[in-house]
């Protein structure tokens, strides 16, 4: 039996054990609230989401921020708009690392990272 582990011999294992070396944001801004992050939040139009965005921008389904290891990344769930960070447009369908002070924009709603 081997003691290699996905962290050990895996690319993305490899990136993963780095995320745990800066201290993970602790709650989002939106509309002059605090939201708790916590392992998953969904944001869009729908009123299912954690976090729901009034704007004709928005989908109904448009992002979602989760807790990988000790970070916190974003992903664009294929929304029509796209959703953009610190004014950087992220691909769909790819996690991006969210660092405290980042901006996510979500049509003309902007989220922050604390």
């Amino acid at each position: 039996m081997s003691n290699e582990t996905i962290q050990s011999f895996s690319p993305v294992g490899q990136q993963l054990s780095s995320y745990g070396e800066t201290k993970p944001a602790s709650y989002l801004m939106f509309n002059r609230k605090k939201i708790e992050l916590v392992a998953k939040i969904t944001i869009g139009r729908e009123s299912d989401n954690d976090v729901v965005v009034d704007n004709k921008l928005a989908s109904r389904h448009h992002a979602v921020i989760q807790k990988i290891k000790d970070a916190y990344f974003v992903k664009d769930t294929n929304s029509t708009n796209g959703t953009f960070v610190n004014g950087v447009k992220i691909p769909a369908d790819k996690y991006v690392k969210l660092n405290p002070g980042d901006k996510i924009s979500i049509g003309n709603m902007a989220l922050v990272i604390s």
